[in-house]
């Protein structure tokens, strides 16, 4: 026995000779609360002694240390890099004593503590190991879940969820010594449990100067939804001037919740607003409404209100409710606090109710739906009610069938509507009930991947009954009326291809040729009145399509062909379009009689306006589209538009679009001309700039704009934006505008501060990015 104990010293003065120590493993065993230390192992390891024990009521831990020293088999004092761990929490010090029995651990000395990947350093700390209960003197700490990490007095330690923190700070920067923001308060009660932190006498300090203090500040510790006050909003606009709103949000249910905006403008005044959100498995909907209890400007009160709600009724039927009003037209540009109601030019406001049903091809609505109308626009009618029953399916392949049948009362009731009209005499509206079936076949004649020939016939059956008759109807008008307009069509079509190398590398050239033939005979309709009709736009979307009227009033009599050619250069690996030509035009075998208003003057010309159309994709960063509307016989352009979009690499996108559209009727005869410029462009290493314009090149004046730009710190963001907007009309034309400030300060980790700035960033700038938010600490970060 002696000379195994000489032999084994002897090892053990040679190895701290070489700065190599012996490593001393101590099986043990589980003897009730005390502790029992059984036969012992020498092994060869670099200098620390490990023992491995149990603890009766504390389970499996391990100490280690430079020197072990062991007194009444209950206690151990470990020195030089000691260290006490268990499965979740380690405990490392210069010294450290833990006692068994009461499982309590004392470490001094250059103390770290990790406990559920949080990190705790100080000079001195007391814990329960098993309990994770005591405290910590002068600790720093770190949070591996947030990435955050602060400074305190002392912090006392409940049970594994709870934590109280005296004289902290907290802040979400990388560097600690001289963070750039930083929150101090007098006592933080942090509770993982509850998901819940409450902070008593706080203050915000950035850059070293206090921006905000609160004596009582509640925060989730997680991203999870709770009650609380959310950021406020802080705003200037020249309609309400300095703005001012402080969100209170409650989390009443999983699938419930409200928040509660009292809001101050120094123009207009107190506004109250809530917003009410519930989701279930069969229904969901929200409320949403603003009230100002007296306008400092119009001396009166002012609302919003928006309701919706969609609900499944099983068996395939469902309702629905939209319904919206304000108290008066300027409301949306003076007052409209968030994106539910637009801000400046939203003039009709819809009220319906309804049921719809969807079973295979069978679809049916039945609805009540009226507007609220802003002036200057036309009052459009409400149906009340409105009845649609639909069927679509195909057969063998090859045949579509599709029927729809509707019946509708129309009538115009608003009251702003109403005032707006009897301004335009009142009486030149028509009312009453309208009764339509549309019944259409089609046939794939011919389908392959090369060519189609798909002829359809359909016909359009209407029964008017009218209850008041518009002024601009024909003398001696009929109050019922009937008319059965039929149709036939083919649409027809080739597809060529060939590989070429027009850019220097192989592509596939596509020719694509297109016949389109229509045949509606005339049918007198003005004794019809208006009222969801109007004419069609024309573009390449419209020109393969038989009526020159959208809506189900006017059905235009055709004898008409349209001749189509598509070119298309195709990427052949990946399939992506690299360039695509297009030109189309119409060719009439009979003027068309049917025209939108009696009276009106009728087209004369055997061809329409030729269309031309061209995109251009060299790669994945630059994409350009063109679309022009030329008139032949007078050689002039009636609508053109360009587009031009570069995309070089992440956060840097540069937009050109360029807008015509001649004088007609529709417009008032006042043409539009507008170039839009929108960017996003780093203007340094953390600066980024964005910027729209809106210019129209006619009048000499800024339609809309906005300009902006994006700072990102390491632990904080700033975002800044001037808009001008269009909020109203004035002499009947949408040129009154208004100017507002934007802004969003976000302390990374912490909180965020935005009025809609990011937002108007996405609307204002096709191809926005966001500032990439910050990465989540992997669970390995900081590993100890």
């Amino acid at each position: 026995m002696w000379r195994i104990l000489f032999r084994c010293s002897s090892r053990l003065f040679l190895f701290v000779l070489s700065t190599i120590s012996a490593r001393i493993l101590l099986a043990a065993e589980d003897a009730g609360p005390d502790l029992s230390f059984g036969q012992t192992h020498l092994r060869l390891a670099p200098q620390l002694e490990e023992r491995p024990f149990r603890a009766g009521h504390s389970g499996a831990k391990f100490v280690r240390g430079a020197r072990i020293e062991v007194q009444n088999e209950r206690t151990v004092r470990l020195s030089g890099d000691a260290e006490v761990r268990t499965y979740t929490t380690v405990i490392k010090g210069d010294r450290l004593h833990y006692d068994a029995e009461s499982d309590r651990a004392a470490a001094y000395g250059h103390v770290r503590i990790i406990h559920n990947g949080n990190t705790f350093t100080g000079p001195e700390a007391h814990l329960s190991v098993h309990a994770v209960e005591g405290y910590l003197l002068s600790p720093t700490y770190h949070f591996n879940l947030t990435g955050g990490s602060g400074r305190a007095q002392r912090i006392d330690v409940l049970d594994p969820e709870r934590l109280v923190v005296t004289r902290g700070s907290y802040t979400g920067c990388p560097c600690t010594e001289r963070p750039a923001w930083r929150m101090q308060a007098e006592r933080v009660e942090l509770d993982t449990g509850a998901d819940r932190g409450i902070a008593r006498n706080g203050v915000l300090f950035f850059h070293g100067v206090p921006v905000f203090a609160s004596p009582y500040l509640s925060f989730p510790l997680s991203d999870a939804r709770a009650s609380g006050f959310l950021p406020p909003k802080i705003g200037l606009g020249s309609t309400a001037g300095l703005d001012i709103t402080v969100p209170y949000y409650f989390n009443i249910a999983p699938n419930r919740d409200s928040t509660l905006y009292p809001r101050f403008t120094t123009k207009r005044g107190v506004q109250f607003g809530t917003e009410y959100r519930y989701l279930a498995p069969a229904y969901s909907g929200l409320m949403h409404i603003e009230y100002v209890p007296r306008d400092v400007v119009l001396k009166t009160s002012r609302y919003a209100l928006n309701v919706r709600h969609d609900h499944a009724l099983g068996a395939d039927l469902s309702a629905y409710l939209n319904y919206q009003r304000v108290s008066d037209e300027a409301y949306p540009a003076d007052l409209a606090a968030s994106d539910i109601l637009l801000n400046g030019a939203q003039f009709l406001f819809p009220q319906e109710a309804g049921l719809r049903y969807q079973k295979g091809p069978w679809s049916a609505l039945m609805r009540v739906q009226r507007w609220q109308t802003l002036p200057p626009s036309a009052p459009p009618y409400g149906r009340e009610p409105e009845l649609n029953l639909k069927y679509q399916n195909s057969f063998s392949d090859r045949f579509d069938i599709d029927v729809e049948t509707n019946y509708s009362s129309f009538r115009i009731r608003d009251p702003v509507a109403a005032h707006s009209l009897e301004e335009n005499d009142r009486q030149q509206t028509a009312e009453g009930r309208r009764m339509y079936l549309k019944p259409a076949l089609s046939y794939e004649l011919l389908r392959a991947p090369g060519y189609f020939l798909i002829p359809k016939l359909q016909a359009h059956l209407a029964a008017y009954t009218l209850t008041r008759m518009a002024s601009d109807a024909p003398q001696n008008p009929p109050r019922n009326g009937r008319v059965a307009v039929p149709t036939f069509s083919v649409d027809s079509g080739l597809i060529f291809e060939r590989t070429v190398q027009p850019f220097g590398r192989p592509s596939i050239q596509t020719l694509e040729p297109r016949l389109y033939y229509v045949y509606t005979p005339y049918r007198n309709q003005d004794f019809a009145p208006i009222f969801d009709a109007a004419p069609s736009d024309f573009g390449f979307g419209e020109i393969y399509t038989p009526n020159t009227f959208v809506g189900h009033d006017r059905i235009a009599d055709a004898n008409r062909i349209t001749l189509g050619l598509t070119t298309r250069f195709i990427e052949p690996e990946g399939g992506d379009e690299q360039v695509r030509l297009m030109i189309a035009q119409q060719y009439y075998f009979r003027q068309q009689r049917v025209t939108f208003k009696p009276g009106q003057s009728r087209t004369q010309a055997n061809y329409s306006d030729l269309l031309l159309g061209a995109a251009w994709n060299p790669d994945a960063a630059l994409s350009a589209e063109a679309t022009l509307q030329f008139n032949t016989d007078i050689k002039r352009s009636i609508r053109s538009n360009i587009g031009l979009s570069w995309h070089p690499a992440p956060y840097r996108v540069l937009n050109v679009d360029y807008r015509y559209t001649r004088a007609n009727e529709t417009l008032g005869q006042e043409p539009i001309k507008q170039l839009v410029l929108s960017a996003q462009w780093p203007l340094g290493r953390r600066w980024t700039g964005i910027g729209r314009i809106n210019y129209a090149l006619d009048t000499g004046r800024v339609v809309d704009g906005l300009a902006g730009f994006q700072y990102d710190a390491d632990c904080w963001r700033l975002g800044m934006a001037v808009q001008r907007f269009a909020n109203g009309v004035d002499a009947g034309h949408l040129n009154r505008t208004g100017t507002r400030v934007l802004a969003q300060l976000e302390l990374k980790g912490f909180s965020k501060v935005d009025n809609g700035l990011i937002e108007r960033f996405r609307a204002s700038v096709p191809g926005y990015m966001s500032l990439p938010a910050p990465l989540p600490p992997s669970r390995f970060s900081k590993y100890e």
